[in-house]
């Protein structure tokens, strides 16, 4: 069975760029058979949405794009991150596992159940996960085929109020928070976010998501590969919750495309 969208796409950059905008949860689709898996009624279903969905991150990589000097590679999940968080280890690695939130959501941002809780994962994770992750694997070895590193620019935003699911979100809200990694994520790549993104407002570091995504097989493995994950509080540019973009995505997009351009060079 095809879903009516693809999971993912790819939209390539300039040959010569390291780059990769990777933008995981920005969509609300969910194909009809994943729907079905799924307890919750529309309305809630779409509020759901409305707190879980990353909006407009798509549309800030798009406009970051079109913006740099340098265009950055796209790697854009087309589905819901409620379908599979490619994200997520798809094992007992994962933290989140503790509030229903691995590779398979089993419950929601305010911890009511969203799946049964004896629902089998594997079935998702087969068709949806794995082949993504493969994809991603494969960009980001094509980077580093052509240009001899790559660079992962993860684009995401976060609520300004903490939600019931975040398990470290007492800390600082910044308007931007900077996810790192004590391996992938290089001072220089840190530095240059910080000044990209400091006409936007304070920027924080690892609070109140830390960390940043790095395919499988070169995590911890590959130097090469760096990687950043960009939090954008929702209120500096949406309409919370999962209302309509405002005037600061267009601030945003220069910044990520100046982030971008610094990255490339």
């Amino acid at each position: 069975m095809t879903p009516a969208v693809p999971s993912f796409e790819l939209l390539p950059g300039a040959e010569g760029s390291p780059v990769i905008l990777h933008v995981p949860h920005s969509a609300r689709e969910i194909p009809p058979e994943v729907r079905a898996g799924i307890v919750l009624d529309d309305s809630a279903l779409e509020r759901e949405l409305d707190h879980i969905v990353d909006a407009h991150t798509a549309e800030l990589a798009q406009e970051a794009a079109g913006a740099a000097e340098i265009a950055p590679w796209r790697f854009v999940n087309r589905l819901s991150r409620l379908v599979v968080d490619p994200e997520r280890f798809p094992d007992e690695r994962e933290e989140m596992l503790a509030v229903g939130m691995g590779a398979v959501y089993t419950r929601t941002t305010h911890k009511a159940p969203l799946r049964p809780a004896d629902a089998d994962p594997e079935p998702l994770v087969e068709r949806y996960f794995r082949p993504y992750a493969k994809a991603m694997t494969d960009a980001v070895a094509d980077r580093l085929t052509a240009t001899g590193r790559a660079v992962i620019i993860d684009v995401h935003s976060y609520p300004s109020a903490r939600l019931p699911y975040e398990l470290h979100g007492v800390g600082p809200r910044p308007p931007v928070c900077l996810g790192t990694d004590s391996f992938h994520t290089p001072p220089e790549l840190l530095a240059a976010a910080r000044e990209a993104f400091a006409p936007c407002g304070e920027t924080g570091l690892d609070s109140p998501f830390s960390g940043t995504y790095v395919p499988l097989e070169f995590y911890g493995a590959e130097a090469r590969v760096a990687a950043l994950m960009i939090e954008i509080r929702r209120d500096t540019y949406m309409a919370e919750p999962g209302g309509p973009a405002g005037p600061g995505l267009t601030r945003l997009a220069q910044a990520l495309a100046a982030l971008v351009d610094a990255a490339a060079r």
